[in-house]
């Protein structure tokens, strides 16, 4: 343990481990209501508007420590990030859900092969599952990281804590366990942010108000930035941006679509989408608020910094040195809730996809307690692959961990956002087209993140404005060279 450290304190150790024997007990008790693919995938289509609202907008342990890093380093420019989702709303309500729920099976990705064939449904899915090894993996990671720099347990101990509780949840209890859990563990995040702002104002002398007054002082609460500059957070970067940022799982991400199917119907998808979006808000103003309240709390109390490392670390070290005991293990279980919410929706939507796009649709017919088994199997595989590259990391050096996500989000996930807006949105694109300008996305981002330096916000935006142009594009071009009808399944 290094000379900055505290020992993390048998309090403390007792609330991470409540924490974690809660979660694993939520997911457990759904397991007995799993007896069908259609509820391991769907849930029987059995879990209220609300619930499912509340657990998607579970905020990612990525941002749950980089927001306020954010904010405690620079300001509040990053608070449009999540604005774009409630733009979106209307659109995914009034266009996507009924798309979506049309199809016959759990996967999105069916809906490529009706429109552009088998080709384009085994791209998607393909494209999916690496997307979500990747992410797992990096989500796993950054908690261990920030696990071990507060006890004094190994980064590679913490990874596999929490990626076996985590997959152990996800394998029994299918997507019903997984989004009941996401909901008590948003409830959790919550709490455990609202418990260390408030512990933050009360430390401070003078309470909010100096708070308010030291931000003040600092420019800490600007929120916009004007600036034609393409390289920074100026306002419009960072809202158009986002707003294609936030598309992408909207409208190609199984693990969203997936949740469209687990309510009654369209009309209570919608309801859960409208309060996923008021959330996000919320949830996006709370951590920019323990961020700036640590900034604050230290320009009181500078001595306290001596051993930071930097200032991504700055919410690890702020729970291992300035919270009591027994709160400190139920902001690091925040933190776990975080990590842990993405791994179990990643794990139970890399299973549906590996069933039902590949298994299912190339192989010979077979019953559903097959493929039920198969499903679990497939889970517990998936989540063993996540720890292993998660430990990878943990030994490999690499530079901003967010920054990394986004780029490999932008790689593989924006080209097929594209293929999505391309198959709903246009009727005259053709297969050979839009394949075409989902590789050439890729190629293009490829490009753009090595050799340029656009902001990483914009990553989203440039990976879907080239798949749809250049897809778009050649299919006028093949429909001009040799006339056919546009692709099966659209009218």
């Amino acid at each position: 343990m290094s000379s900055s450290s505290v020992a993390f304190g048998a309090l403390n150790y007792l609330a991470l481990g409540a924490y974690l024997l809660g979660t694993l007990w939520l997911g457990l008790w759904f397991a007995r209501r799993t007896r069908s693919t259609s509820d391991y995938f769907s849930a029987g289509r059995r879990i209220p508007w609300w619930v499912m609202g509340i657990s998607i907008s579970n905020v990612s342990s990525i941002s749950y420590m980089s927001i306020p890093a954010k904010a405690y380093a620079e300001n509040w420019t990053i608070f449009w990030v999540n604005v774009p989702i409630v733009l979106l709303a209307p659109v995914v309500i009034l266009v996507l859900l009924p798309v979506f729920a049309r199809l016959r099976s759990a996967s999105a990705y069916e809906f490529l092969e009706t429109r552009f064939g088998l080709g384009a449904r085994l791209y998607g899915a393909t494209a999916f599952v690496l997307l979500q090894l990747g992410r797992m993996a990096l989500v796993i990671y950054l908690p261990a990281l920030a696990l071990a720099a507060v006890t004094d347990l190994n980064v590679i101990v913490c990874i596999m804590l929490i990626g076996a509780v985590s997959a152990l949840y996800s394998v029994v209890g299918g997507i019903e366990g997984v989004v009941w859990t996401d909901f008590a563990q948003t409830v959790f995040l919550v709490g455990a942010a609202l418990l260390s702002f408030a512990l933050i104002v009360s430390r401070l002398e003078g309470g909010f108000g100096t708070l308010v007054q030291v931000a003040s002082e600092h420019d800490k609460f600007r929120s916009i930035r004007w600036s034609g500059d393409y390289t920074t957070t100026a306002i419009w970067v960072v809202l158009l941006g986002s707003l294609f940022s936030a598309l992408v799982p909207y409208i190609s991400d199984q693990s969203m679509i997936q949740r469209y199917q687990t309510t009654t119907d369209v009309a209570a998808a919608g309801r859960a989408l409208w309060t996923n979006a008021g959330i996000a808000l919320i949830n996006t103003c709370l951590l920019l608020g323990v961020g700036t309240a640590m900034f604050v709390y230290y320009r009181q109390f500078p001595t306290h910094l001596d051993g930071l490392p930097k200032a991504d670390a700055i919410l690890p070290f702020f729970i291992a040195r300035e919270l009591p005991p027994g709160v400190a293990g139920l902001v690091v279980a925040g933190i776990f809730a975080a990590a842990q919410s993405a791994i179990s929706t990643s794990l139970n939507s890399t299973s549906t996809v590996i069933v039902t796009d590949f298994l299912q649709r190339l192989g010979p017919p077979r019953d559903d307690a097959y493929w039920l088994r198969r499903a679990k199997v497939i889970t517990a595989i998936a989540g063993v692959v996540a720890v292993i590259l998660a430990c990878l990391l943990a030994v490999t050096p690499m530079e901003s961990a967010f920054d990394f996500f986004q780029r490999l989000l932008g790689l593989t996930s924006s080209g097929l956002a594209g293929l999505f807006i391309l198959g709903i949105f246009t009727r005259r694109t053709r297969t050979a087209g839009a394949l075409t300008g989902a590789v050439t996305s890729a190629l293009v981002l490829y490009l753009v993140q090595t050799q340029t330096k656009v902001h990483v916000y914009l990553y989203a935006l440039t990976g879907i404005g080239v798949c749809v142009i250049v897809g778009y594009t050649v299919s006028l071009l093949l429909t001009a060279l040799r006339p056919s009808p546009p692709a099966s399944g659209q009218a």
